[in-house]
């Protein structure tokens, strides 16, 4: 049983690294499967109003997770605030739940909670999400930080933790975005 366990968190952190390494190659390119919302069967907003409380959260949030660059290390399926040790969702519940926003374990989860929003319409705060292994699974999960780039905890060459990254060289994978809090 645990030599299952190793080959799945070896699988997870191989699929994480092959975003990082597939996205810079991919800018401009989305797969049909990702220019849909995590749900067809509802229509869904396009725009979701944002109370001025709910974006100095969402500002709050995002000064958090950049002091954890450097601080936080990459652990498949791990949630241990004590150590700083985290998967992607995990680190997200973090630093959300510092804001007093609840967020369930799981990028799948998440991508389930708040509202969607369509990636044009992206705001600092709003969670991302993005497939590593299967094509328009959800199983990775980032912080928009505006300017075209988002926060996300990671593993993969060199990194082991927090990044601040390019959504434009993550579009192949991209999949989603909500917007919770």
């Amino acid at each position: 049983m645990t030599n299952k366990i190793q080959i799945k968190k070896f699988i997870i952190g191989a699929a994480c690294f092959m975003i990082m390494a597939t996205g810079i190659g991919a800018a401009g390119q989305q797969s049909a499967s990702a220019a849909t919302p995590a749900s067809n069967t509802i229509a869904q907003p396009s725009v979701v109003a944002v109370s001025s409380n709910s974006a100095q959260k969402k500002d709050k949030i995002i000064a958090f997770s950049k002091t954890l660059i450097g601080k936080v290390k990459y652990k498949f399926g791990v949630n241990n605030p004590s150590k700083l040790w985290f998967d992607c969702s995990s680190f997200t519940k973090y630093v959300f739940a510092k804001q007093g926003i609840s967020l369930k374990w799981g990028s799948k989860a998440q991508s389930q909670q708040g509202v969607y929003v369509a990636k044009k319409n992206l705001i600092k705060g709003d969670l991302v999400f993005f497939s590593v292994g299967t094509p328009g699974k959800v199983n990775h999960v980032g912080i928009y930080i505006g300017n075209g780039k988002f926060i996300q905890n990671t593993i993969g060459g060199s990194v082991n933790g927090v990044i601040i990254s390019d959504l434009s060289k993550y579009s192949s994978r991209y999949i989603t975005a909500r917007r919770v809090g």
